[in-house]
């Protein structure tokens, strides 16, 4: 399967041709990248001081914006530095937002914002335990934040000057979830329950959940399956936008430096075809509803 979708636009906010507005949420739920050579996210020259890590905190490796309460984290600036930071990671979301509701608009009323991030670190480099490396491949799943079946939709933008951002993509999450799914144990009965109660996690965590973090755990973890399995390389040049689904397209980030990231959630109802969804995926194999 060719992994790109390659859009041929320039702006942020829409409209878009028709054809690509009837391309783009196909594209997205068969586990392609929306690939926007031609879609930069532009600084002001103020703005161009923060692709440095000195902005960060020294104890994180991004810098996150809430949209809806607007914290910041991650981030030593205060005053004026701090409100002028802010306000790009807002314009990010925003154009983000506008983005996706003018590409798939039939997603728009359902598209619920995440994380909006920051990220002036360099990749490649950081030693960090297999289950935290992100240049492993992996579907995205969060021992903490059950996600309960809705699906995970970033936008990214490559802000680096001159350098690329080096992906690798990995193979069908059919594909992925039939191999790895048969070494992933039941849950222990009760266990969901428990975390809750510590607090643990933040909600629920359900069977799907389970499964989610065992696939993204064992993935993780197999070096033959990491060295082995199909995979595409990918070298996303400066102002590069890009979209996926990225609990089920299992991706790698090699390397890069300065780069923008934002999160939407997405109810599985809410897709053109939910049966394209992880959830329906596990369900089929499993042979049971998992939320």
């Amino acid at each position: 399967m060719q992994i790109l979708e390659p859009l041929n636009i320039a702006r942020w906010q829409g409209p878009f041709s028709p054809e690509i507005v009837a391309n783009a949420a196909d594209a997205l739920e068969t586990g392609k990248l929306l690939y926007a050579p031609q879609l930069p996210f532009e600084l002001s020259e103020s703005e161009r001081r923060f692709l440095s890590p000195d902005c960060l905190d020294g104890k994180s490796k991004n810098i996150s914006f809430r949209p809806g309460s607007r914290a910041l984290k991650g981030t030593h600036y205060q005053g004026s530095e701090r409100n002028e930071l802010l306000g790009m990671l807002q314009r990010y979301y925003n154009h983000s937002f506008d983005l996706l509701k003018a590409l798939c608009p039939a997603y728009s009323q359902d598209l619920t914002p995440g994380f909006t991030s920051f990220r002036p670190a360099e990749i490649a480099g950081r030693t960090t335990s297999w289950r935290h490396d992100d240049t492993r491949l992996h579907v995205d799943a969060f021992p903490s934040r059950p996600m309960q079946g809705l699906r995970i939709l970033r936008v990214f933008t490559n802000v680096n000057p001159v350098a690329p951002r080096v992906w690798r993509v990995g193979e069908k999450f059919d594909d992925a979830a039939a191999r790895l799914l048969p070494g992933i144990k039941p849950p222990v009965p009760g266990a969901a329950s428990l975390l809750h109660w510590l607090r643990i996690v933040k909600g629920r965590r359900t069977e799907y959940d389970h499964f989610m973090l065992g696939i993204h755990d064992r993935m993780k973890a197999d070096e033959t399956y990491q060295s082995q399995v199909p995979q595409t390389k990918l070298e996303i040049a400066p102002g590069t936008t890009w979209a996926c689904y990225t609990d089920s397209v299992s991706h790698a980030a090699m390397s890069g430096q300065f780069a923008f990231e934002q999160t939407f959630y997405l109810p599985v109802k809410a897709m053109k075809d939910p049966e394209r969804s992880p959830l329906r995926v596990l369900e089929r194999l499993v042979g049971r509803n998992l939320t």
